[in-house]
């Protein structure tokens, strides 16, 4: 058993095998769709990532809900009580009140587990960029590094997780307000499609666009190569929308022009996926800066 347990949230979108293999323990996530309630489980055992995307495809409505403050707690308890320690690594501030909910519970049990130590970092990313950083994480578990070690390198690292963002459907970022319906409209006629990224606040920003599916793909590629660190040894996480195809072609962009080996590839989960939406495709990687 480890010294201290790595909490994460659904946000992070690893895979059920992944979550396995880092042992880390992932609290999940609920959306509500054509009036359901779901929870984001990793291994997907309320909804498959293609039925959803495919849901929205024909016009469903996602809204998505944080973990509060109660779930934190009945999640943690049974690990204090067992003698351990937790390190929470949360979705951003920027996106979602997660992270202030693990603030709540942490005050509260620390209180009640005077002899325990808990800890709540903002990781300031979002989709497989906060889990990378659980894999950065968990790395660091696994060398004997102690959980204020690993609190500590999370925190002076968690800013050098770039995370470069491309929408395929501009209507999905206007509903959550992040363009305006006009803008939405004229882009979509042009094909214009937008590069994002999350920025040192962890908020989804726009840095840019491009004239078509394939230069908005080069674009995130692009902006690794101005931003990576010692990229040929590094490890690249890919998450999509349901584009699974164009998720490898990433991949395979990434590995012709930097020689990386190690990328994973996994799905937007619902959380994310419901404000961005079909064909969503991310690149992750450890950068200079964001």
């Amino acid at each position: 058993m480890s010294d201290f347990v790595i909490f994460t949230d659904s946000s992070a979108d690893l895979s059920g095998e992944m979550v396995s293999q880092l042992d880390v323990q992932v609290l999940p996530l609920s959306f509500i769709l054509e009036e359901h309630a779901y929870f984001n489980y990793p291994d997907n055992r309320d909804m498959d990532p293609h039925l959803f995307y495919d849901r929205l495809r024909r016009g469903g409505m996602a809204t998505t809900n944080a973990v509060n403050v109660a779930q934190y707690t009945e999640a943690l308890e049974p690990f204090l009580q067992a003698g351990q320690d937790i390190l929470i690594l949360a979705f951003s501030s920027g996106l979602s009140t997660t992270y202030h909910s693990s603030l709540i519970a942490v005050e509260e049990l620390s209180a009640k587990y005077p002899g325990r130590k808990l800890y709540a970092v903002d990781t300031l990313c979002a989709s497989l960029g906060q889990g990378l950083l659980v894999w950065y994480a968990a790395r660091e578990r696994e060398r004997g590094h102690s959980i204020d070690e690993v609190r500590d390198w999370v925190e002076e690292h968690k800013l050098n997780i770039c995370h470069q963002f491309t929408v395929d459907d501009l209507h999905f970022l206007k509903r959550g307000g992040r363009i305006s319906g006009a803008t939405a409209v004229v882009g979509s006629m042009l094909h214009i499609k937008p590069v994002l990224h999350v920025d040192n606040e962890g908020r989804l920003v726009s840095t840019g666009k491009a004239r078509g599916r394939h230069a908005s793909l080069k674009a995130l590629v692009d902006r690794m190569e101005q931003t990576a660190i010692d990229s040929g040894s590094l490890t690249v996480f890919v998450s999509h929308g349901d584009c699974l195809g164009d998720a490898q072609a990433v991949a395979d962009m990434v590995k012709r022009r930097f020689g990386v080996h190690e990328i994973y590839i996994n799905h937007v989960g619902p959380v994310i996926g419901a404000h961005s939406g079909p064909g969503t495709l991310a690149l992750f990687y450890m950068g200079t800066e964001r």
